[in-house]
């Protein structure tokens, strides 16, 4: 007797899987040397008509701000991607991140003594000047004890009530740099006016040997070189992030995230493991703000860190999509170059074409144009444009009572079929004849047929 036998489907070899594993990270670092290619050695070799495009649509300034973008909302992704915790107040660790900066990297305005470790001035020049490379790590570690002190008595909440805590968290914070003239009678961080002239990034070895510049300012020449700076600590997030996300802990993070219920009962410690996501997240919020002052303003003030940046760095999370971190950097990439100098050249790109005036209406109108953004993703791509596959599923999978709607509906359409398939004229006779019986005054205000035959 013949048997016949399933097909059987091959597993991927491991090489093709390791080939498939890495082609997002290969793809990153692709891309990075290849602006840096592209801004270094070719466009100022071509002719302005094809260099100029793309110059004015996407400045050295305006990738690099991008690039910081993205730190910032990986650090976000992982509080709200990972974990599942509503933060609005994260741009606090951004601003401590930034005053950082501005504490080892700048010339005095409240104390008296020198301080250089490996700057990027002149040892002659007066104030504190670390280098840049140890002032992010140093940020990211300050940032991550405030995130541990203040989420201590904070993450019992859950909700609206955990995000209502963070958002004042972060006012609190901006006030507190706002008002940092006076404390006690002391000048901490200067006030409205903020820390101004901060150290250029110093390349250190690289730029003894001459073949770049010792220090990066914002000249037109360094931010081609700040392409390969933020690119590397932007390269540095990811890794730390997949890393964690395929180990125990980030394990932990989205069992809380998906249901914390039976993450408690399974032996997962909430308080614990929600602590590391903000601490973790914090240390991204705190080399993000040393990235920004030294890297892309070169000075810190209060004005740059009120809630609305909150709000745009939860939008590139939301937009690119919650918990997988290629999609988040790809949001942040969209969302930061819009609201840099996308909007004015989309403005630019149609007063040419239809003669209007909106090269300086619409950047006026961008957190309009954003929230018509979000809302249209909520409606119709709610996971985001390059979505976690877990996240995606989850999106569209009906709650429990959708599916208990759903069912009961299709349970009293199939009961009505049923009962069309089987009823008959002289079932219909019975019932009516019952009808009658039961209530006579229906019977006689029916209008009864008139036989025209």
């Amino acid at each position: 007797m013949a048997t016949s036998t399933a097909p059987r489907t091959s597993a991927p070899s491991p090489s093709r899987r390791s080939l498939s594993h890495y082609r997002w990270p290969i793809g990153y670092v692709v891309v990075i040397v290849g602006l840096f290619l592209l801004y270094h050695f070719i466009l100022p070799n071509l002719v302005t008509q094809v260099s100029g495009p793309v110059t004015a649509w996407l400045p050295v300034a305006t990738l690099n701000e991008c690039l910081m973008w993205a730190i910032m909302a990986l650090g976000l992704n992982v509080v709200v991607g990972y974990a599942g915790l509503l933060d609005l107040g994260y741009v606090a660790f951004w601003a401590l991140g930034g005053y950082t900066a501005g504490w080892l990297m700048a010339a005095p305005f409240n104390w008296t003594w020198d301080f250089h470790l490996f700057g990027a001035v002149a040892k002659t020049y007066p104030g504190t000047h670390i280098t840049f490379w140890l002032v992010i790590l140093i940020a990211g570690v300050l940032c991550a004890i405030l995130g541990l002190i203040i989420g201590a008595p904070t993450l019992r909440l859950r909700g609206d009530y955990l995000a209502l805590v963070t958002l004042g968290f972060g006012e609190v914070i901006t006030q507190f740099f706002r008002n940092s003239n006076d404390i006690a009678g002391r000048n901490l961080a200067g006030g409205d006016g903020g820390i101004s002239i901060i150290d250029p990034i110093g390349t250190g070895p690289f730029g003894a040997t001459g073949l770049v510049p010792p220090g990066l300012s914002n000249g037109a020449q360094d931010n081609v070189y700040k392409i390969l700076v933020l690119g590397l600590l932007v390269g540095a997030c990811l890794f730390i992030s997949l890393r964690i996300r395929e180990g125990r802990l980030g394990r932990a993070w989205l069992a809380i995230r998906e249901d914390e219920l039976a993450a408690s009962m399974m032996g997962v410690p909430l308080v614990r493991t929600k602590l590391l996501a903000y601490a973790v997240g914090a240390f991204f919020g705190g080399i993000g703000g040393v990235a920004n002052a030294a890297g892309i303003t070169g000075a810190v003030s209060p004005s740059g860190f009120d809630f609305g940046k909150s709000v745009l760095v939860l939008l590139m999370v939301v937009l690119g999509g919650m918990g997988n971190v290629w999609g988040v950097t790809v949001g942040a990439f969209l969302l930061a170059w819009l609201n840099s100098n996308g909007l004015k050249q989309i403005g630019v790109q149609l007063d040419s074409w239809f003669g209007t005036t909106l090269t300086a209406t619409l950047p006026r109108y961008n957190y309009i144009i954003l929230g018509l953004l979000l809302v249209l993703m909520m409606l119709y791509r709610r996971e985001g444009l390059i979505p976690e596959k877990r996240t995606k599923a989850l999106m569209n999978t009906p709650s429990r009572t959708e599916m208990e709607s759903m069912g009961a509906e299709s349970l009293e359409a199939a009961a009505e079929t049923a009962a069309v398939e089987k009823a008959d004229a002289k079932t219909d006779a019975g019932i009516a004849a019952s009808a009658a019986a039961v209530s006579p005054v229906l019977d006689e205000s029916t209008p009864k047929r008139e036989d025209r035959s």
